[in-house]
């Protein structure tokens, strides 16, 4: 069952597992458009995307004109979409901006942005090479631009790579942190959502989906 942390006449907030593709296709078995027609017993129209190693927030509507309506809400500035991310490494500074620009279709595409670092920690480990530390941190992100793989790409070009994120990420260093930390997916999520909803701004968080040392 995909959670439903709301709903209204218009639309659903759910809470996407980790793992789950948001859109059917070749090869594609399960998804949020076929697997959550299914639990609630009608279509549902997709308004924006996860990617399917992602978890959290994501809104469905149960009609095409509130799907219009709300393509265009959630891809403007008035929604706010915050993920937290586990990463192997350290931001260059606790706080800041990333701008750069994100290569999709063969174009480079503009792509911004914000981080805050919440927490930064080592964990030590032995193995055949030796004794060492792996250095983690704990970022909370909010995206400006929706480009694909942004976070992913943001944070593994600044030498601070998401963990269990083989396709941006490090592979090597994956290895170890699945041996070590018992990391075997990727650690980002989408935990909160804020949107104008009732006529005021309405802001939807769940919690962070791995653990944090």
């Amino acid at each position: 069952m995909i959670p439903i942390i709301y709903e209204n006449d218009e639309l659903l907030i759910i809470n996407k597992p980790a793992g789950l593709a948001v859109q059917g296709g070749q090869g594609v078995v399960h998804s949020v458009d076929r697997d959550f027609a299914e639990q609630v017993g009608y279509k549902i129209f997709l308004v924006h995307r996860l990617d399917k190693d992602t978890s959290g927030l994501m809104v469905v509507t149960k009609n095409p004109v509130a799907a219009g309506k709300w393509t265009k809400l959630i891809g403007s500035k008035v929604a706010r979409k915050e993920y937290v991310a586990l990463c192997a490494g350290r931001m260059p500074s606790k706080s800041g901006v990333i701008k750069e620009d994100v290569i999709q279709h063969g174009d480079a595409k503009a792509a911004v942005t914000h981080y805050q670092v919440e927490k930064e920690w080592s964990v030590p480990y032995e193995n055949e090479s030796g004794a060492g530390e792996l250095n983690l941190s704990l970022i909370r992100l909010q995206l400006e631009t929706g480009r694909m793989h942004q976070i992913r790409i943001h944070l593994a070009k600044n030498g601070c790579p998401i963990a269990g994120d083989d396709q941006h990420g490090n592979f090597k260093l994956n290895k170890l942190l699945k041996k070590v930390c018992k990391i075997k997916r990727l650690q980002l999520a989408a935990v909160r959502l804020t949107i104008p909803l009732e006529g005021k701004e309405k802001v939807f968080e769940v919690p962070v989906p791995f653990e944090v040392q």
